[in-house]
């Protein structure tokens, strides 16, 4: 069982970690809005996207055959698992077989679910990874905190010190020159490697296309230079149209680094053909359903899948910008890994996780694809308070019922709120008291009372209403 609450008091209390998680965060979000803002029909473009997610999962079965009907054209091969042992198995058998011992692997969340860096070294191959946050927190030993960004939680300096004291290289602080460090280091296994495996950003069902987004470089390398290549995608990453993809790159990332465009975007039809100086002599696709078949059957959680891993709920999260992503403990973190998980999983094993959220709905206005979390996050918590056959506290009752008189009447509203607002007032005057009562210190524990401004909303709306134009008079 995985219980954030265990991890979240670590995380607030690890001011190196909190400045960590500001600093990349917000220049992440200033990044993104400045990206959006150019695209006058990113509304349109969001619609459109959900649309074609919607009646791709309503026919996944169609499409994956499809899929696979194209890529097997090509020459490459197509194997379904059932779950992440069976997708583990066959990978770490296929080496066995061909005799290698180290694998080179590109940035991939579905690798991770599976836990396929164990499983290899569980068989004897030891493998690498090539994109640069994940290398660091392979050699840090650690999991990924971020969809995107894996080593967000850690600092130039912090990087800096784990090279010297793993890697056995000078200790610095510039960016550029850790870059230069890794890069003389995982030369050489890409030089070496005879295999490489990979993630899959989208697979276009009518053309039997593999589109990987990145940046460095590091995926094309592990996707050509080895003579095998293995492609790890998860069942919904297919889509019907290549005419739809250039939508859902433009939704990607701009959403996920604030890009106009990534710095590579690659196209993967297979094995290489003859006449063609590039690509591996064979190709492997993995189908790998692990829960996802499950999630795809219950038409109210079923746009969980629509998720591209842009990791921009993530970043505008007020719970994840707090604690990061160990807090989580687990593949998926922020408000996806909050409604995914779960159902990947079961709410048996992680009950905390649809728990893990403010509601504030940031999240759906970020996600390029609209998905509703906030909707899916109150069904899963209603499903784990039944799963653990728990019924809400005799506090929490009496607390809502307060809340619920206060609401039903404007007067009492207005009273409560002048009351409140003088509280609050008094109190941000003074030093926070060392002792509260039991409810109240579990949240001012990490919390700080909110300014509260010189006039209330309803004191300064009158004066600010905008005057009614002369056409709607008339009219």
């Amino acid at each position: 069982m995985i219980e954030i609450s265990h991890n979240t008091s670590e995380a607030l209390a690890d001011a190196q970690l909190q400045r960590n998680l500001d600093f990349a965060l917000s220049h992440t979000l200033r990044a993104r809005d400045r990206a959006v803002a150019e695209v006058d029909n990113w509304q349109e473009l969001r619609r459109h996207a959900r649309q074609v997610k919607a009646h791709t999962m309503a026919r996944l079965d169609h499409y994956l055959l499809k899929l696979e009907a194209q890529i097997r054209k090509k020459g490459g091969q197509v194997i379904w698992c059932g779950d992440g042992r069976e997708a583990a198995g066959y990978i770490t058998d296929l080496a066995r077989r061909k005799g290698i011992r180290q694998v080179i692997k590109s940035k991939s969340m579905t690798g991770e679910e599976i836990h396929l860096n164990q499983a290899l070294e569980a068989a004897g191959v030891e493998p690498v990874e090539t994109d640069l946050g994940e290398y660091i927190v392979q050699v840090a030993g650690q999991a990924p905190s971020h969809i995107i960004a894996p080593a967000l939680h850690l600092s130039r300096g912090q990087v800096g010190e784990l090279f010297e004291e793993k890697l056995g290289v000078e200790r610095s602080e510039d960016p550029t020159r850790i870059t230069a460090q890794a890069r003389e280091i995982l030369r050489q296994h890409f030089i070496q490697a005879e295999m490489g495996i990979s993630g899959v950003n989208f697979a276009v069902a009518d053309s039997g296309t593999l589109v990987v987004v990145e940046n460095e470089g590091n995926a094309r390398l592990s996707m050509s230079a080895p003579r095998i290549h293995v492609a790890l995608m998860g069942i919904e990453k297919v889509i019907a149209r290549s005419a739809d993809l250039p939508v859902f790159l433009k939704l990607l990332i701009r959403s996920a680094t604030g890009q106009k465009m990534s710095s590579y975007v690659n196209f993967i039809h297979g094995s290489r053909q003859s006449g063609e100086r590039d690509g591996p002599d064979e190709f492997y696709l993995l189908l790998l359903d692990n829960g996802r078949s499950r999630i795809l059957r219950d038409e109210m959680l079923r746009q969980t899948l629509y998720c591209l891993r842009c990791g921009a709920c993530q970043n505008i999260c007020p719970v994840y910008q707090r604690i990061g992503g160990h807090a989580y403990g687990s593949t998926y973190q922020g408000p996806i890994g909050a409604i995914l998980t779960p159902q990947l999983l079961s709410l048996g094993e992680v009950p905390e996780h649809p728990f893990a959220s403010s509601l504030c709905g940031a999240c759906t206005q970020a996600c390029p694809v609209e998905i509703e979390i906030p909707r899916i996050l109150l069904e899963l918590r209603q499903r784990a308070r039944q799963c653990r056959g728990k019924k809400p506290k005799r506090l929490q009752r009496m607390a809502f019922r307060c809340w619920a008189w206060i609401m039903r009447s404007p007067r009492r509203y207005r009273i409560i709120s002048r009351w409140g607002r003088r509280v609050l007032t008094r109190l941000q005057g003074s030093p926070q008291p060392k002792w509260q009562p039991p409810p109240l210190i579990r949240w001012s524990r990490s919390r700080q009372l909110p300014q509260v401004p010189r006039r209330s909303f309803r004191e300064r709306y009158p004066h600010n209403r905008l005057p009614t134009p002369r056409s709607q008079i008339l009219l």
